[in-house]
């Protein structure tokens, strides 16, 4: 098994960001290209399918933003190449003057731009300045799974192959999974469904054996589905997923935590040619977190708020590029064909 990638941990990530989140922002000096910008709509790319995790969140926060930024935002979906056609189309055709901005899921598109080796550049041409949230990978099965525990899924794999749904190949819930398969002898075989919600569509009708997805989403079908374990060190929404495992203390394997944070994203020429644009972007974006209605909509529609962890530019790009370390280590068992 290739050697476990060494990053900041969850819990680190956490520790710092959680009193950042919460705190409330200093009255703001009067700036006067602040007062002029935004002048319209901010029109935003989103590299997965409209009504999926990633949309939803978006929406939830700009419920919020959209007030202290001073205007509304509008959204285009370009599903496709595990991310890479929303990615092209944001750096390739979209105008660098700060009304553009992409909203993506770090974790598997900074693995898809490791293993596919698209034409744009991270961070000269794009870079992440503020995450949303952390998103633990588990594992889960319908409730009518005769799968009880995280065990008796890896006995039946190493007695046959077990088909695993997961949103995308390049994803850190797959590196888990194949991860797992490689250290315990058992045999899975990945099945990507291009979005979170044909995958639990796929695991609640029977298509698969179980399915491995952000953990937000199985809590948020409820007792529909079961989870089995998290691939991560604890498991902080216990009482929210059957007290599932950490996989890695079930079987003491050294599978690195495995997430996915959701975070907004701008062309690097437009900040470095309208500093002033991006500072408000910025610092408005920050103040989301301590405005107590967006609990409020983050809970209703994207997922516990345990999970939201605000992240500057500088968190961002140190987890970005770890994820391209852990995709360069796990590349043999992304690319192997099963």
């Amino acid at each position: 098994m290739p050697t476990p990638t060494r990053f900041v941990s969850r819990r680190t990530v956490l520790k710092g960001s959680a009193a950042l989140g919460a705190m409330a922002l200093a009255a703001l000096p009067y700036r006067s290209a602040w007062a002029a910008y935004p002048e319209r709509n901010l029109k935003v790319v989103i590299p997965t399918a409209q009504g999926g995790g990633a949309d939803r969140l978006a929406r939830s926060f700009t419920d919020v933003w959209r007030r202290s930024l001073g205007a509304a935002f509008e959204f285009d979906f370009f599903p496709g190449g595990s991310g890479q056609v929303g990615y092209e189309v944001f750096t390739g055709r979209r105008d660098k003057d700060a009304y553009n901005l992409l909203f993506g899921n770090m974790g598997p598109e900074m693995i898809m731009y490791a293993l596919q080796k698209p034409n744009y550049k991270f961070p000269g041409d794009y870079f992440y300045f503020c995450r949303i949230d952390i998103d633990d990978s588990a594992l889960y099965v319908r409730a009518q799974s005769p799968f009880r525990r995280i065990e008796d899924v890896v006995a039946e794999a190493k007695k046959r192959t077990v088909t695993v749904a997961t949103s995308r190949l390049p994803h850190p819930a797959s590196i888990g999974v194949l991860a797992l398969g490689e250290a315990t002898g058992a045999k899975f075989n990945l099945v990507p469904y291009g979005g979170g919600n044909p995958t639990m569509v796929a695991t609640l009708n029977g298509e698969v054996d179980c399915g491995v997805l952000p953990i937000a989403e199985p809590i948020k079908i409820g007792d529909k589905v079961r989870t089995l374990g998290v691939f991560n060190q604890t498991n902080d929404l216990a009482a929210a997923t059957n007290n599932a495992p950490p996989i890695n203390k079930v079987f003491g394997t050294s599978i690195p935590d495995l997430y996915s944070s959701r975070a907004w994203a701008i062309h690097t020429e437009a900040a470095d040619k309208f500093p002033d644009r991006f500072d408000k972007l910025n610092t408005t974006a920050r103040q989301v977190f301590s405005d107590p209605t967006f609990k409020d909509v983050y809970e209703k529609t994207a997922g516990k708020w345990e999970q939201v962890s605000y992240g500057d530019r500088a968190a961002c790009t140190k987890y970005a590029l770890a994820m391209v370390d852990l995709a360069d280590r796990y590349r043999s068992l992304l690319t192997a064909k099963r």
